[in-house]
């Protein structure tokens, strides 16, 4: 009822004119000195229900009423000491009680404001926590499925057995780089542009690649922490390949990571090195090798299919919906 203050003040001079007729009909049958008998009541009752100034309304009726009518002499404004004091003594007792009732309002709406608060948190921290949940258990499974690609090719060949340990090892490793990135707090709205940027970073910098020079180009957008997810694995496989086959020992090279808007509904991924390009004849799609089969993956959880081309250097080129679908 306090969020309507119309009808607080309509009821506020309503609860005055009904004090005002009970205590004329009790008049007869009351001793002398009871002015405000009905009046305290509703002063009480009006600030209770509907609040501070409807209160002050209803407080400043009724001693309107009460002076003119009860005090003596009766009928009249006449302001006496007597008079004065009976004033004085209805203005603390109203002003007292309209405000202690508003400072309760006051503290039951700071409590209802903290509990809607507590329940927000409690809210976010299991939606928060439901997530958590899912992101392990999907990187359980990745890893599960990355192991199971390398048995085979341990079981194919167990001359590479060290080679495939450590191969697991470097992509367990830059997982792990990876969401300590992307569940970082402070990160969460972080352009993707920028994000990618850091995250070359620190690829060139794990590997070592001194004579690399990773450039990203994007506009200001941002993507949902699933689809941020698996774009930053696909962007760390390309380039992880890039590092491996596109440049000679100590030769300088340069990887452009950008991402466009082709229209409202679709973005384009594109990384290209300038580097000695794919060997002639060479066919992504029916590669046996493990980060192509990953990178192949991963655009497919994105919507979209990589698309690869050489000469000069080489261009991995993914169009993919902006939003989930």
């Amino acid at each position: 009822m306090r969020a309507h203050p119309w009808l607080g003040d309509v009821t506020a001079f309503a609860a005055a004119a009904a004090a005002l007729a009970v205590r004329l009909w009790l008049d007869p049958v009351l001793p002398p000195g009871f002015p405000y008998l009905t009046f305290f009541p509703v002063v009480v009752v009006t600030t209770f229900l509907f609040g501070l100034r409807p209160g002050i309304v209803c407080a400043v009726l009724s001693g309107i009423c009460a002076w003119y009518f009860f005090l003596a002499p009766a009928n009249s404004f006449d302001l006496n000491p007597q008079t004065g004091i009976a004033l004085a003594f209805y203005a603390f007792i109203v002003v007292v009680d309209i405000a202690l009732i508003h400072f309760m309002h006051v503290a039951g709406d700071q409590l209802r404001r903290e509990r809607a608060v507590n329940a927000g948190l409690y809210e976010q921290q299991r939606t928060m926590f439901q997530e958590l949940q899912h992101r392990v258990a999907n990187n359980m499974q990745f890893v599960a499925a990355l192991l199971t690609f390398q048995r085979k090719k341990v079981v194919a060949d167990p001359t590479q057995a060290l080679d495939v340990i450590d191969d697991a090892r470097a992509r367990l490793e830059t997982i792990s780089r990876l969401h300590r990135r992307l569940y970082d707090p402070s990160r969460i709205a972080m352009p993707v542009g920028q994000y990618l940027q850091e995250l070359c970073s620190d690829m060139l910098d794990a590997t070592g690649a001194r004579n690399v020079v990773c450039l990203v180009e994007a506009p200001v957008v941002t993507l949902d922490l699933t689809r941020l997810t698996t774009l930053s694995l696909l962007v760390v496989e390309i380039i992880t390949n890039a590092l491996k086959h596109a440049f000679e020992d100590d030769a300088r090279g340069t990887i452009v990571v950008r991402l466009e808007q082709v229209d409202a509904s679709r973005l384009s991924l594109t990384v290209a090195d300038n580097g000695k390009g794919i060997p002639d004849g060479f066919d992504p799609a029916s590669s046996r090798s493990l980060g192509f089969r990953i990178a192949q993956g991963l655009a497919q959880q994105l919507g979209g299919e990589l698309a690869w081309s050489g000469g000069p250097g080489t261009e991995v080129r993914l169009v993919f919906p902006a939003v989930a679908v």
